[in-house]
């Protein structure tokens, strides 16, 4: 059934990017599929409130937001399909979709696999999500106003989270396994010049120390092998995110971490294939840069479709 039908777009993954896109080539009157393997929101959806999305004064959970974008694409004909995306190819006029539900053919292809933040990989980390464990300061910080926070990592997220969260919280603790950061020079100065941030050098976290949530974490000096405890209310693992992209390698281009080279048009390197949100190269990977990415690919899918009709 599926082999005979071409789609305009399929989109792969149901995330904020995904649904924007399919919202508006929908609208534009494009035959639209999305294939998400678990449910709409992709990342957004394991996030239970999210304040920083424009319209939701008093904020949104987010799986109820995804749920929202879902049935926003569908009502100007989008189509959902829940599978598992096992192979593409990607190349040609006719982009070809292997899933565990069958074949998808389409004109064009956007990637909106998104990326999953990396964790430490320690006790209890996963049941502590949302109990004292982030990921995002962007998105949780505020969580954590006038509250001790302590931040995982060195390199540039880390570092961008310390920052944010030393104008939120009331003391940052900055736990990195070196004895300089890694990120760029540009977040050293205002860090050290922070009365409110504390660094906690040649460290590892050991364990999380929690009753119901996070007060705490055992670290390590892996120089003296010492072990102390650090209160605090809550922890940011920002040791960078791990895009889904394998099933595009050596289709299109990535950068050395896994990213797809798209710009702000959300071109990559084949025609008629777009990347869309957190799968991205990007500066800023957030709700509303995902869904802003989704309606850009649309003009410019609309416009590679024209091309191919003429």
């Amino acid at each position: 059934m599926h082999m005979e039908h071409l789609y305009d777009v399929v989109i792969i993954g149901g995330g904020p990017g995904g649904y924007t896109a399919a919202l508006y080539c929908a609208r534009a009157g494009m035959d639209t599929l999305i294939i998400e393997k678990l449910s709409a929101g992709g990342q957004m959806a394991l996030t239970s409130q999210i304040d920083n999305y424009p319209g939701f004064d008093e904020g949104i959970d987010g799986f109820e937001l995804g749920e929202k974008m879902q049935q926003g694409a569908e009502r100007f004909g989008a189509k959902t399909e829940l599978a598992e995306v096992e192979s593409v190819q990607l190349s040609g006029d006719v982009k070809e979709i292997v899933t565990s539900e069958g074949t998808f053919k389409s004109r064009t292809v956007v990637i909106a696999t998104g990326a999953t933040p990396r964790e430490l990989g320690i006790a209890d980390e996963a049941k502590l999500v949302g109990r004292g464990v982030n990921y995002c300061a962007a998105c949780d910080g505020m969580f954590y106003k006038g509250k001790t926070v302590a931040v995982i990592g060195g390199g540039n997220s880390a570092a961008g989270d310390a920052l944010l969260l030393s104008k939120i919280c009331e003391k940052v603790v900055i736990v990195h396994r070196r004895d300089t950061l890694r990120a760029e020079k540009i977040y050293h100065t205002p860090l050290m010049q922070a009365e409110n941030v504390e660094f906690c050098w040649n460290s590892t976290v050991e364990a999380f120390l929690y009753e119901d949530k996070v007060n705490g974490i055992r670290v390590k000096n892996k120089l003296t092998g010492e072990e102390k405890d650090i209160a605090c209310d809550g922890v940011f693992v920002s040791i960078g995110r791990s895009p889904a992209t394998e099933l595009f390698r050596g289709q299109v281009d990535m950068d050395k971490a896994g990213y797809i080279v798209a710009d702000e048009t959300t071109k990559t390197s084949l025609p008629g294939v777009f990347a869309v949100g957190d799968v991205r190269t990007k500066a800023m990977r957030q709700v509303i840069t995902a869904a802003a990415d989704g309606a850009v690919a649309s003009h410019f899918i609309e416009e590679y479709l024209a091309e191919q009709e003429q």
